[in-house]
């Protein structure tokens, strides 16, 4: 089999930085014909020491435009893949499937006013990618990023995103972009504190956006803790923001490779 009939590519590691001791963000080199839509995610492989690869799915944080591939990633303690990408050095090798995967995009949404971006720790990642490309800014009035974390120094990407509103090409646009930290374990300043299902109950949250949450020009995208997600789209329905699915256009979209 030759490199080209191969499902993956190779890639170089260009980065890794720790940003806490479960947290850590990694870069690699790019395969001029990977290509992916904001929001999509990608399978690594790390080859173990016995020859086998073990694969796991993560989000790229970066645009699609971007000649790096970012990623966002936890430390599972005791976790096959982790324990094996920890070590690994800039300039070894990661494998990269040829192909992105998923349906966290904006073409689950065939319109809408304001875009609601809802994250918990790493699953902020696919947005970062949506809000890095141009899209997001074009379609929507307002978007909200709301990103919970249980305890503030694990809020992430802090400079990335408040220097998106700097880049050229979204300048124009930055009025557009209001974000919304959130900490569940510790109160922090600027950031609302509770878990997002209980903001979302209580009015807190659409009261921090000054925007409220409602079906004919709300659009939400989950991504983070599956119990987040189905508390979360549980209380959306409640409120009439509905799962968009193929054969029924809605409100709500998931990410559920996690």
């Amino acid at each position: 089999m030759t490199a080209s009939d191969e499902k993956f590519t190779r890639q170089t590691l260009l980065e890794v930085s720790t940003l806490t001791p479960s947290l850590f963000t990694l870069r690699t080199t790019r395969d001029p014909g990977f290509r992916f839509r904001a929001g999509q995610f990608a399978r690594l492989g790390v080859t173990k020491a016995d020859g086998s690869t073990v694969w796991r799915a993560y989000s790229m944080v970066s645009a699609p435009h971007d000649d790096v591939l970012e990623f966002f990633s936890i430390v599972v303690p005791g976790g096959e893949f982790t324990s094996e990408l920890s070590r690994l050095r800039v300039g070894d090798e990661l494998l990269v499937d040829r192909q992105a995967f998923g349906f966290l995009t904006l073409d689950r949404f065939v319109d809408g006013r304001d875009l609601w971006l809802l994250a918990t720790g790493t699953g902020v990642a696919p947005f970062l990618s949506i809000l890095q490309d141009f899209e997001a800014w074009e379609r929507f009035e307002r978007i909200f990023l709301v990103y919970s974390v249980r305890e503030a120094k694990e809020l992430a990407y802090g400079e990335l995103i408040a220097g998106l509103g700097r880049r050229d090409y979204l300048e124009e646009h930055a009025h557009k972009l209001r974000f919304i930290p959130v900490v569940t374990r510790e109160t922090h300043p600027g950031a609302l504190h509770g878990r997002i299902t209980a903001l979302i109950e209580n009015g807190e949250l659409e009261r921090a956006a000054d925007q409220a949450l409602e079906p004919a020009h709300s659009r939400l995208m989950l991504c983070g803790n599956p119990q987040m997600i189905d508390d979360t789209r549980a209380r959306l329905k409640t409120r009439d923001l509905q799962l968009s699915l193929s054969r029924r256009p809605g409100q709500v979209a998931v990410e559920t490779y996690w």
